[in-house]
């Protein structure tokens, strides 16, 4: 849309977590601590446009505007077709 042209792109994710409790006690928990990216370019184009296309790129992520801004999840588990209590069902 913004006609730059990318000749090499990298992306490198590095994402931390931790898990607490037992798995066997049914006390287990995951947290994700954070997240790391950088992304590597190679562009024949001013770096202001390069620029503006990351920006959008980043605004237009769903995963990466989730973490950035939390939405509520609601899960749900069928066993047999009858729902199955959870921790993130809402009832």
């Amino acid at each position: 849309m913004l006609k730059v042209s990318v000749t090499r792109m990298t992306m490198h994710v590095k994402a931390s977590f931790k898990v607490t409790g037992s798995v066997l006690n049914d006390t287990v928990e995951a947290e994700m601590l954070g997240a790391e990216t950088r992304l590597e370019l190679d562009s024949p184009d001013p770096s202001d446009r390069v620029a503006k296309v990351v920006r959008n790129a980043e605004r237009g992520c769903f995963v990466m505007q989730a973490l950035l801004r939390p939405v509520p999840v609601m899960g749900q588990t069928l066993l047999n077709g009858r729902v199955l209590p959870s921790t993130t069902d809402p009832s």
